[in-house]
């Protein structure tokens, strides 16, 4: 070939090369690419044949071109190994290969017949991609000078695939971003968005198994969002453990070349959670898998915010409208009825747990049990409740002992200031939220409410009852058959036979001690609390009050021929309960006889009053009396002279009465208890504490103020007849006594 001809065909190559290369750029995808590059080369060349052999892991794919094939034929891969080195590192022609020499690639140029061809490596400072090879079925001679353009081409199209790789990786993204808008929105459900999101990050990476893991704050730790995508192998939940280096719980966390790849999801310098992928299908994770990830992370990641605030939103707008649907039914179950059942019932209902509410003495007045049995319910009443009372006062808890498995919350229902009952649920503290707490706020309310209108309905009872004593426990009974229509309020058989108690409230510190009126407020106060208890203990008690008396009025049948024995229970019952109330003081009981007619409630009810009086003023240290016991007493109260009897006392107990308020002393109590020790001086001076002299000069005194000896039987008699008169009727002065 003459010079001429030889230089104008090192321009046209030269020229065709750079054209090429230039064009390359332009494609976005691989494809276009090497479909340009074969199909200029045809044209340009007039070559037979093009194979374009690009590297995947360990082998080589050959897709030949040739003829008149639009398309080209992919050969199944060939083993890199099996290939001539040479080819991968530079230009190469068939006049530099050794006739023997084996190489698969090769052996597929001659077995289409292809006599001259050349390769050039498609490789740049960081890819290799492969190598294109041109053919020719006839001999061509190539010139040695278009080595080095080759070799620069080769470098050009490497550029130009690489360029068109990330094209299409942008695409890609770009698509999946489309996608991904089309497909979601913020009314979708955050498992379905996750579910999208993990097939998506599966399918795009090959990867045999792909999750997402959300931080939690509550526990601090990363919990397994369901559903994943194929299988992964990793916990449900990983604890931070104040360590919170992501990549020390995610080794592969944005770096590729391993079997996994994780990528952080990441909103406003904030990370919520992870992606993850693992066991690719072929080969390792790459750097674009690390793209199509971070792509992925970067949406998903103020998307799934987004939709976890929507979401979030909407249910709780939601919830609040179905608290205010279950205020609305709980309201009208007040407004129905005047238990708590139905109430706890709705309550129960609301959130599918065991609801009890018990009332201010733990004793259990409402439940559903759920999934609790009526021997936990014992448990609850008679132990773990009572314990759980004082921490409860802020919104406690307790765990049952023996049952690990429950736990109660504890709440207090407080109305007016007062604790009146206790609401516990079956939860445990670490599952309620501010929607739960909402909901507990709103149902004591409620209880409240309606331990309000009980105690309103029951108060207009007490005031019945007051009234209808007052009716029956009078000298004259004018309206027979009112009181009668009472009692059949109250269902209560006023013709049975019946016992009458008058009980008194003595406080430790005497009545000159404290202001009278705030100990009466508080006596009030201690026997409202103590009306409640005993309605519990026995309904079929009638109590009431009249003036500062409190009556209890029981059945005969109750005390079972045993008296004695029945009051002495109630006696000791009544001052445990003021124990628990924390009131300084004793319950005293004047307990009168048996009715056999209406008629005969007044009179029993006289002779408690007088067993009262007499234990009040006589038998110190004694806390209950029956007046069928008092002896001389029960002579006594059958006096009908009472004016008589007033002068009589007046006459022997007046002046001694009269100088004990002078001289703050009491001269009545020495003088009682000198008769009692039957005038034995040292024996009354032992009980008084004081001094033989000092009680001498005491008698001395009292027989000047009487005007009579002390020595004389007769004057005893009448000295004890008149204290007997006086702890019967209750007389505080010489002026009352005259009245």
């Amino acid at each position: 070939m003459d010079e001429s001809k030889r230089q104008r065909l090192m321009k046209k190559i030269e020229s065709h090369l750079r054209t090429t290369a230039r064009k390359l750029v332009k494609f976005n995808t691989e494809g276009e690419a090497l479909q340009y590059l074969v199909t200029s080369f045809r044209a340009e060349l007039e070559c037979d044949l093009i194979a374009i052999v690009l590297k995947e892991g360990d082998d080589v794919v050959p897709t030949l071109y040739q003829g008149d094939f639009r398309r080209g034929i992919s050969h199944p891969p060939i083993a890199i190994t099996s290939c001539l080195p040479r080819l991968f590192e530079g230009s190469t022609t068939f006049q530099e290969v050794d006739e023997a020499c084996t190489c698969r690639l090769i052996d597929l140029l001659r077995r289409n017949g292809i006599k001259t061809w050349f390769s050039v490596p498609i490789k740049d400072e960081e890819n290799e991609y492969g190598i294109c090879m041109i053919g020719f079925r006839r001999y061509v001679s190539l010139l040695a000078e278009a080595r080095q353009l080759f070799d620069d081409f080769g470098e050009d199209v490497a550029l130009a695939i690489t360029v068109a790789k990330k094209n299409e990786s942008q695409r890609r993204k770009m698509v999946g971003l489309e996608w991904l808008a089309q497909h979601f929105s913020l009314d979708t459900p955050l498992e379905r968005f996750v579910e999208k999101i993990v097939e998506r990050a599966g399918k795009g990476t090959n990867a045999g198994g792909a999750c997402m893991y959300l931080y939690r704050e509550e526990d601090d730790s990363f919990v397994f969002h369901p559903p994943a995508y194929g299988k992964v192998s990793g916990p449900q939940q990983i604890m931070m453990k104040n360590n919170y280096r992501v990549s020390d719980y995610f080794p592969f966390l944005e770096k590729p070349g391993g079997d996994q790849l994780t990528v952080p999801l990441v909103v406003n310098f904030k990370t919520i959670g992870v992606l993850h992928v693992e066991r690719k299908n072929e080969g390792t994770f790459t750097k674009e898998d690390v793209g199509i990830l971070d792509m992925l992370a970067n949406y998903v990641a103020v998307m799934l915010e987004n939709v976890r605030l929507y979401q979030q939103e909407r249910d709780h707008t939601h919830r609040l409208r179905l608290l205010l649907q279950y205020q609305q039914k709980l309201m009208k179950e007040t407004i129905r009825y005047e238990n708590f059942h139905g109430i706890t019932k709705t309550f129960s209902q609301m959130f599918g747990k065991a609801v009890i509410v018990f009332d201010r003495f733990t004793r259990p007045i409402a439940y559903e049990l759920g999934r609790l049995s009526e021997q936990q319910l014992q448990d609850i009443a008679n132990e773990a409740l009572r314990q759980a009372v004082g921490q409860s006062r802020m919104g406690g808890y307790i765990l049952l002992d023996g049952w690990p498995d429950v736990s109660l919350t504890v709440w207090p229902i407080n109305s007016g200031g007062d604790v009146v009952g206790y609401l516990a649920i079956d939860v445990h503290p670490q599952e309620i939220d501010d929607f739960f707490r909402l909901s507990v706020e709103l149902a004591l309310n409620i209880f409240s409410i309606q331990f309000m209108k009980q105690k309103l309905v029951f108060d207009t009872r007490e005031q019945l009852k007051d009234s209808f004593l007052h009716k029956l426990l009078t000298a004259e009974i004018e309206e027979e058959e009112s009181i009668i229509q009472y009692a059949n309020v109250f269902q209560w058989n006023i013709f049975d036979e019946h016992r009458i108690a008058v009980l008194h409230l003595q406080f430790s510190e005497s009545e000159e001690q404290v202001d009278l009126f705030k100990r009466n407020v508080e006596r009030t106060a201690l026997w409202d609390r103590l009306k409640a208890r005993i309605a519990i203990e026995d309904p079929a008690l009638l109590y009431g009050a009249i003036d500062d008396r409190y009556i209890l009025i029981v059945p005969a049948s109750k005390e079972r021929k045993q008296p004695a024995k029945y009051w002495n229970e109630w006696h000791h019952r009544i001052n445990e309960w003021m124990k628990e109330e924390g009131a300084s003081c004793r319950a005293l009981l004047g307990i009168g006889g048996r009715t056999t007619s209406i008629r005969d409630y007044y009179f029993c009810y006289q002779q408690a009053v007088q067993a009262l009086q007499v234990i009040l003023h006589s038998f110190q240290g004694t806390s209950l009396a029956f007046f069928d016991e008092l002896g001389a007493y029960t002579v006594l109260h059958h006096l009908k002279e009472l004016e008589a009897a007033k002068l009589f006392v007046d006459k022997y107990l007046g002046p001694l009465i009269r100088h004990s308020a002078e001289r703050n002393v009491d001269w009545l109590q020495t003088i009682r208890v000198f008769l009692d020790c039957n005038g034995h001086l040292t024996e009354t001076a032992e009980k008084l504490y004081i001094h033989r002299s000092t009680l001498q000069y005491r008698l001395e005194k009292i027989e000047e103020m009487l005007g009579f000896s002390l020595g004389g039987a007769e004057q005893r008699f009448n000295l004890m007849m008149a204290l007997k008169l006086y702890d019967l009727y209750g007389l505080s002065s010489a002026k009352s006594l005259k009245r």
